[in-house]
């Protein structure tokens, strides 16, 4: 089988090492646009610092801009969208600068990739609170708090409640002194329509069925006499 003749680019895949919150943006126009310049990368980001690399080798009629972003989010997005982006009739190659990094911007940037790679990981417990390891179960967490136990009360406790109960007399004799449920005789009316009474007295009369039925099936089992077995067995 005969190879392609057109192979696409190869995709160059970098490394928390190769991204840095410094850029060098080469191929921009030698204009003295150095403001436009910066307005378009503060677009993706926080811009602390954009100015040019006199010293810097580059093409005829081109200058090199050195750009610092306040976060390597905002560096790795900027990259992303303006590499190979035309500016002002010329292509912009963007590309991380690290070797301007000192030992902290290092030591932050190695720790908010972990921070980055915990969460992705374990999205739900990423939400916990500062200091710990998502997906990491400390002893504290394990050990059930007194709250979340569900026990029985001891004797002890059981005292203390009828005491509590015995010394509020009033509510004992509130339960005394209730008078009992009155019912509500079924021949009066007690609507000004016929038909609600009507449909009262018949809802009634069914209740009272029912009831007398249940009474019914209760009772026969008590009126029936055990059964005596005569039959002879050989």
């Amino acid at each position: 089988m005969a190879p392609y003749k057109d192979k696409p680019p190869a995709v160059r895949v970098y490394t928390v090492c190769d991204e840095s919150r410094y850029l060098i943006v080469r191929n921009v126009p030698a204009l003295g646009c150095g403001d436009d310049l910066f307005k378009l990368f503060s677009s993706y980001g926080d811009v602390e610092e954009c100015k040019p690399m006199d010293a810097e080798d580059c093409e005829p009629f081109t200058d090199v801009y050195w750009i610092k972003f306040h976060l390597v989010s905002n560096a790795r997005f900027a990259k992303k969208k303006l590499d190979e982006f035309v500016f002002l009739g010329n292509r912009l190659q963007v590309s991380y600068a690290p070797q301007f990094e000192s030992l902290s911007d290092t030591k932050d940037k190695l720790e908010g990739r972990r921070r980055e790679v915990l969460a992705r990981l374990n999205p739900a417990r990423s939400k916990g609170p500062p200091g710990s390891i998502p997906g990491v179960s400390t002893e504290a967490s394990l050990v059930a708090t007194p709250s979340e136990i569900n026990y029985l009360p001891n004797s002890s406790q059981m005292n203390c409640i009828s005491q509590q109960l015995n010394s509020n007399p009033r509510s004992s004799r509130e339960l005394v002194n209730k008078p009992p449920i009155t019912q509500v005789s079924s021949d009066k009316d007690y609507f000004e329509s016929q038909s609600m009474n009507q449909t009262v007295r018949l809802v009634r009369e069914k209740f009272n069925k029912i009831q007398s039925s249940s009474e019914h099936l209760q009772a026969e089992p008590a009126s029936k006499k055990p059964r005596v077995d005569n039959r002879r067995r050989i």
